[in-house]
This record gives structure tokens, sequence and C-alpha cells, in this order.
């Protein structure tokens, strides 16, 4: 017997949803229940798996942080796919954070919200969800300069003045535009120069 229509997928209302806390899935992935070999990170109580990295998005990442590293030393801390714990319900891994002090400041705890001077998520699949649910969880965060690169279109998104409800800045820059951090004025970046050439 075959089925004439395939069967329609069963989605949940939202509020009959187990929300795990960062605790939860900490213990989670210490007693196995977490495939380690699979990427995920906490989004506002759900754990979402991330996705693949194209070569378009390692190129740029390895592009932009060999660029702010030498223009800002050892002054910072930058971390590249790490967590960040923005409140108890979420606790992403941007692929970028420019965070205060040293490695060993985080030795016990992952940085907070107030540790954290610039947050970039490089998006080669993901641009719709950084630019429209990630924004959100950072805003409501409070993270003050949050930014989007978009290696398909060759664009970087700057979000700024964060709300409960999200960012009231959002700038799109294209190239031969730059860039600066909030807390560095001086870190001029051009965008052209964390962006794989064009093929």
């Amino acid at each position: 017997m075959t089925l004439s229509n395939p069967p329609t997928p069963l989605t949940l209302e939202p509020a009959s949803l187990k929300r795990w806390t960062v605790r939860d899935y900490h213990k989670m992935s210490e007693t196995g229940l977490l495939d380690p070999h699979e990427r995920t990170e906490l989004i506002a109580g759900q754990i979402t798996l991330m996705a693949a990295k194209g070569t378009l998005h390692v190129t740029s990442l390895y592009l932009l942080v060999n660029t702010l590293r030498d223009k800002l030393g050892n002054s910072v801390l930058i971390r590249t796919q790490d967590p960040i714990q923005l409140d108890d319900l979420s606790e992403p891994e941007p692929d970028l954070a420019i965070v205060r002090g040293t490695v060993l400041d985080y030795a016990t705890e992952h940085p907070r919200p107030s540790d954290v001077y610039l947050i970039v998520e490089v998006a080669d699949r993901t641009l719709k969800y950084d630019c429209e649910t990630k924004d959100k969880l950072y805003a409501l965060a409070g993270i003050l300069d949050y930014w989007v690169l978009d290696v398909k279109n060759r664009q970087l998104h700057i979000f700024r003045d964060p709300t409960p409800t999200g960012y009231t800045s959002h700038l799109i820059l294209a190239e031969p535009n730059q860039a600066a951090p909030l807390v560095f004025p001086d870190c001029e970046i051009i965008l052209t120069s964390i962006l794989p050439p064009m093929s």
C-alpha cells in the first residue's frame, strides 16, 4: 500500500516544549546524552544544531581573526566559536567574540555579556537566522556591538543600541567601506580584507 500524500510533520507549540537551563545543558554533555560529534548551542532554552561551516565561512573567519589580532594585539581576548553565557537559558557559540581579560579569567566560567566588547557571526548559510533571531537574543542580553558578516553578498551588518525587543540601529555596509568595533574606534577594518577574493 502506498500513501498518496506524505504525512505532515508534527509541530509542537512552544509552550509545550521543555526549556533547558545552561546547567542542564552542561550535565547532558558531561553524561554523554549529547553527541560529542554534533555541534550544538543552547538558545532560549532549546538545544539547536549548528550549521556546517563552508569554505567561505572558514576563510572569512580566519581573515577576521588575523586582522583583529594584528590591530588589537594582546589588549583583549579574541575567542572563536566558544561559548558565551548570556543568561540561564542561552549559551550560544558565536563565530568570534572580543572579550575583556585573558584566557585564565575564564578558567571556571564562560564570559558573560558584561565581559563582551563585540560578537561576530559569519553567515554563508545562516544570514536570516543571524539577523532575525540571534540579533534579538544578543540585544536582550545587552550586547552593545553585534556584527554579521554576510560572505555571499559581501556585506557587513552592524547592530547597535540594544533594547529588550531588539537593536534599534542596523547598518549594512558593502565594499569598499570599513568599520571599527564600538569600543575600539581606531581599529578600522576594510571589508574587502576580511572576505575571500572574488572568483
